[in-house]
């Protein structure tokens, strides 16, 4: 009996719909007529055990009890999910072929080899245990998969991998939680100060960023530009250059400073002749973006809707388990395998029975092109999000699920499209002895960018539409010199689109640069699928607040920040944890070797907080006894995920990521 095991009864259902036929479902599992049997996990069944089953002194908070460090590591059962974990372990004992059909990244991994080994699965068994990897639920796309099955061992690195995070995880929440809040509760603030290696970073990151605009001085500085006419009447714009002479008169942005400096250029540059020095016309051509990652499409959706990483997260599980529509969507990478081109007819065939602006893309569409998004090399477990080749039910879908929707089958079409194509020009004059520049783009073709929505047409001061044919030597006139007064303005609050876009891309917050490098390697801090519920879990801990679009941290978010030591406050540690169990997956590392260094590391920053200053602590509002329900669009969604790490940091400190 083969006996395959879903991450959940969703994908068990799409496993079973490409199975043959008669079935006959039981309670936890469905049956096929040979004999073999599609059973299922409600996202993690075991978590790690409380600190109590190893010691029932522990389920009291105290210093004394730190550093809390298993030495032999044990699971506990969820106990809302013991009846599907009973039905598993009575299959598993009677399969005699195991197949782990979770999901296609390094937490779902785990999460299936852990109950087979929880389970007591034979030596054999775990042996020959096959790997179902599945990105996309539609029948075709699974009856591939289950002709391509791989041995589980390929990835038991992949396993050990997650395990050590989970781990990691638990040691460094559950103590250094443990630690502060008891701190905080001395100092008389009574509410719970989590600690975790990506949460604390980027409370870190929103309060150095509320510090920096508050001590912000705003500056005058001043711009000059140069009214330029041919001979042909064409009129533009060239802006001044300043020579080194003016560096006394300029910031270290080379922004001048002084307004009789730039009252004195602006003058002696009217009514004078301006000889073209430089002219450059290059036709350059800009293919399109490539389809999303989560990350990505949280960060447009944020930008265009204002929705919240949570909010897509579960609108984005919505289309791929209920609806069908994407594909698996807690995917990091931006690039799909070559032989899904093949798909693409499909596709794009099935989104021109959408409507609006989605179909008419569609109808123009080329199938046969193919974009740099198609790279093997490019592809790890799973690829970028698509639309399936499914029959879409627009009228299905709520408002917001057709909006994410709709960037999904935008950026996968734009693949199908010519680049965008256009002339770069530059224009440099010399009038009175100074320096004067004009840069334009002029379109040619607008290839993909005719999908993107009709936005208004702003002034950019630095670039023009179009820019005239002129020759070096050329003599053109400048009718008047015009001053720009401009006021330098601080960096603007985080959002969700900027906070997000600040965790994928947190090596530009860096400055060593070798962790620089790391973060550059490991795509920032969080994983696709966790970066939504730590910035939520933030909230609930009142360490951030909302003002309108803005997020900013609270005075207890502040003050806590205040109160750590550096190493917990900068990505540098995440950076690190997370280059080694990269290297653990690669089969690079070992996962022993890994936990020595955490548990030295940690006993040092317990030692840390034993020492803490408490003062920043006092005074502080009490934190609010509210229910905590995420911000999420109506989806109809259960939040019960696979994702249980996460979800018990909701419930519980201990595991606080």
């Amino acid at each position: 009996m083969i006996l395959y095991i879903a991450e959940k009864p969703s994908l068990a259902r799409a496993i079973a719909a490409a199975l043959p036929t008669p079935q006959k479902k039981e309670d936890g599992c469905i049956w096929l007529p040979n004999g073999d049997c599609v059973s299922w996990c409600i996202g993690h069944l075991l978590e790690q055990a409380e600190p109590h089953h190893y010691n029932p002194a522990f389920k009291s908070w105290s210093l004394d009890h730190l550093p809390i460090i298993p030495s032999e590591w044990q699971w506990q059962e969820k106990a809302a999910t013991k009846k599907q974990l009973s039905v598993l372990k009575k299959l598993i004992k009677k399969a005699t072929t195991l197949v782990n059909a979770g999901d296609p990244d390094r937490e779902g991994q785990l999460l299936v080899d852990e109950v087979l080994h929880y389970s007591k699965a034979s030596a054999q068994k775990l042996k020959s245990t096959q790997r179902l990897l599945i990105n996309d639920l539609t029948p075709s796309a699974v009856k591939k998969a289950l002709n391509n099955l791989r041995p589980n061992a390929e990835f038991a690195a992949l396993s050990r991998s997650a395990l050590g995070r989970a781990r990691a995880d638990w040691l460094f929440g559950l103590n250094l939680t443990r630690a502060y809040t008891i701190r905080g509760r001395q100092a008389g603030y009574q509410g719970v100060l989590s600690i975790g290696r990506v949460q604390t970073p980027v409370l870190g990151l929103v309060a150095a960023r509320d510090k920096e605009r508050e001590d912000f001085v705003a500056k005058d500085f001043y711009q000059v530009w140069a009214n330029i006419e041919d001979k042909k009447s064409n009129r533009f714009r060239a802006k001044w250059l300043p020579s080194e002479s003016c560096q006394s008169y300029m910031d270290d942005e080379n922004r001048v400073l002084s307004l009789p400096l730039a009252k004195n250029v602006a003058s002696r540059i009217t009514n004078k002749p301006a000889i073209v020095t430089q002219a450059n016309y290059k036709k350059k051509n800009q293919p399109p973006p490539l389809p999303y990652s989560l990350s990505a499409l949280q960060i447009d959706a944020a930008k265009a809707f204002s929705l919240s990483a949570q909010q897509v997260l579960d609108i984005c599980q919505t289309l791929y388990e209920r609806h069908q529509m994407i594909t698996y969507p807690r995917s990091d990478c931006r690039y799909l395998p070559s032989q899904q081109h093949r798909d693409a007819p499909s596709v794009i065939k099935a989104l021109t029975n959408t409507e609006g602006e989605i179909a008419k893309g569609a109808a123009s569409a080329d199938a046969s092109k193919k974009s740099k998004a198609w790279n093997d090399k490019q592809v790890t477990a799973h690829h970028a999000i698509i639309p399936t080749t499914q029959s879409y039910k627009m009228a299905s879908l709520s408002k917001t699920e057709n909006l994410v929707f709709s960037l999904i089958a935008r950026q996968y079409l734009m693949q199908f499209y010519p680049d965008y194509d256009y002339l770069a020009s530059q224009i440099k004059l010399e009038i009175e002895g100074g320096q004067f520049e004009a840069k334009g783009n002029t379109p040619i073709s607008l290839g993909w960018k005719t999908l993107l929505p009709r936005k208004n047409k702003t002034n950019n001061d630095e670039e023009q539409s179009e820019l005239p044919k002129l020759t070096k030597g050329e003599e053109t006139w400048c009718h008047e010199g015009i001053i720009d007064e401009k006021v330098t303005t601080p960096p603007a609050a985080f959002t969700d689109a900027t906070l997000l876009a600040a965790m994928t891309g947190i090596s530009r917050f860096v400055t060593d640069k070798a962790i620089r490098a790391i973060l550059k390697e490991t795509d920032g801090l969080g994983t696709e699928a966790t970066r939504a519920s730590i910035i939520e879990l933030l909230f609930k801990r009142d360490f951030l607040m909302r003002q309108g679009k803005q997020i900013h941290a609270s005075k207890t978010g502040r003050a806590f920040i205040d109160c750590l030591p550096q190493q917990l406050v900068t990505p540098d540690m995440t950076a690190k944890w997370e280059s080694s169990l990269n290297a653990i997956s690669l089969g690079e590392a070992s996962y022993q070797t890994f936990m020595q260094n955490l548990e030295k590391n940690l006993t040092e920053l317990l030692d840390k907080s034993r020492e803490m200053p408490t003062a920043a602590l006092q005074n502080l509002p009490a934190p609010a006894k509210k229910a905590f329900t995420k911000r999420k669009a109506s989806t109809g969604r259960k939040t019960t995920s696979k994702k249980t790490t996460t979800s018990n940091a909701r419930r519980r400190p201990k595991a606080s990521s």
